[in-house]
């Protein structure tokens, strides 16, 4: 166990003094710390192995499901959610706010970015909500909250990420995230009419749409939902793999983006570039993770771990529950793929050896980053709000998102409490035991 704490002291002098990048931090630990244990053979195949097993063909489901949320986010698909959701959601009181959390989410699960998604949103709905006289407070905690849907409901690139470093089935967690991604759509609600309910002059309720207007509303976003429904209900219904279902996803971003005529040479150009960008990234990050695992898979800590939960008298479910909550402070003081990162080799053994399903806690796993995105002081949702929306205060935001961190937080205990909210439609799909 020292040698596991002693590299994780590596870890942060590497990647917050020195500012190295994450991916290349712990693979910088995770080779020295092989090296040291177990020699320098070692240390070179571990590197070289996890480089050489990322160019596999499992792993290509990453840039495809990249390049297909950059063609939807480029396509300007954003602004034509939110005036669906608008149209029958908005001339209720607060309805612009239910409004944005639905379009937030449904604009998330296509481009899987909770990042892209506020920053997206921010552009297009708080204009809108200010117009009809909504608080920056409850716009902004709206968008930074809503925003965080993209990582839950699928397809996710940190659903994504967990499948890939524990050997999780990626099928089995986008199915188990449709279930809880509802029921945080419904937590935020609840949150943005309790915030009206309070003050009824932050939510007025904006102007009621003809039922034409919503029948045009929502043929301007078939495409999506179509879209949506073939790369899911493909992929669940067994007609093609995850990988083949994120190639089909990009072919179709493709055709949305060339349909919508907002493709051009440039623009076609910048989304294959910030697409190599963000794959690159992940690899590196992917690729630097593996080997830490590798390494902390030499060392005795989950050993050590497993024999001091034997000593306490405790239900496993409360380690679990211990777990949750460590990782809930960790989140309001360190970048959430950083975290997660860097503590999943240690806790992920821990929590299979107790029996539970790998599934359910990679859905916990989201959760917790979904909370992290929001807490202060680094939250990442809350730089970006800070960065399109600089004349609020950002103390405004923070006090806008309290409600949504309690819903965030009664919302990860229920899941917590009952895996069976996770775990019931990938079984029902046959996807696992």
């Amino acid at each position: 166990m020292t040698a596991t704490l002693l590299a994780f002291l590596a870890f942060f002098l590497l990647s917050l003094v020195l500012r190295l990048p994450v991916g290349l931090s712990l693979g910088a630990v995770g080779i020295a710390g092989l090296w040291i244990m177990r020699g320098s053979s070692a240390a070179v195949f571990s590197g070289a192995t996890e480089i050489f097993e990322a160019t596999g063909y499992a792993l290509s489901v990453v840039p495809m499901f990249v390049l297909m949320g950059n063609f939807v986010t480029r396509g300007g698909l954003s602004r034509q959610l939110y005036q669906a959701a608008y149209a029958f959601l908005g001339h209720r009181r607060g309805g612009l706010a239910t409004s944005t959390i639905v379009a937030c989410a449904g604009f998330g699960a296509v481009c899987g970015s909770a990042v892209a998604t506020v920053a997206t949103m921010a552009k297009v709905a708080v204009p809108e909500m200010r117009r009809f006289g909504y608080s920056d407070s409850l716009a902004a905690a709206t968008v930074g909250a809503g925003g965080t849907l993209g990582i839950l409901i699928p397809p996710s690139a940190l659903m994504i990420l967990y499948g890939l470093m524990t050997e999780t089935s990626i099928g089995a967690l986008f199915a188990a995230g449709m279930v809880p991604g509802i029921v945080a759509m419904g937590f935020y609600v609840a949150a943005s009419n309790w915030t009206v309910w309070r003050d009824p002059s932050a939510g007025p309720h904006g102007e009621r749409t003809p039922w034409s207007g919503r029948a045009r509303a929502l043929v301007n976003v078939w495409p999506v939902l179509l879209l949506f429904g073939l790369v899911i209900g493909g992929m669940y219904g067994g007609v093609f793999t995850a990988t083949e279902a994120a190639g089909i996803g990009a072919a179709g971003g493709y055709l949305i983006a060339w349909g919508r005529k907002t493709l051009t040479w440039d623009e076609l150009r910048t989304i294959l570039v910030d697409s190599a960008v963000t794959t690159g990234m992940l690899f590196t990050i992917l690729i630097g993770a593996m080997i830490f695992a590798n390494f902390v898979a030499f060392t005795s800590m989950t050993n050590d771990l497993m024999a001091l939960v034997k000593t306490l008298d405790v239900a496993p479910i409360w380690i679990v529950a211990a777990i949750v909550v460590i990782y809930l402070v960790l989140g309001t003081a360190m970048e959430e793929f950083s975290m997660i990162l860097l503590t999943l080799p240690v806790f992920f053994p821990l929590v299979t050896g107790l029996g539970f399903d790998p599934v359910w806690f990679g859905i916990l796993v989201v959760c917790v980053v979904e909370i992290g995105l929001i807490s202060p002081p680094v939250g990442m949702n809350l730089f970006v709000l800070r960065a399109q929306l600089p004349e609020v205060p950002i103390s405004a935001i923070w006090r806008g998102l309290v409600p949504f961190l309690v819903a965030d937080v009664a919302r990860l205990a229920l899941l917590v409490a009952l895996p069976v909210i996770s775990l019931w439609l990938p079984r029902t799909l046959g996807l696992m035991r």
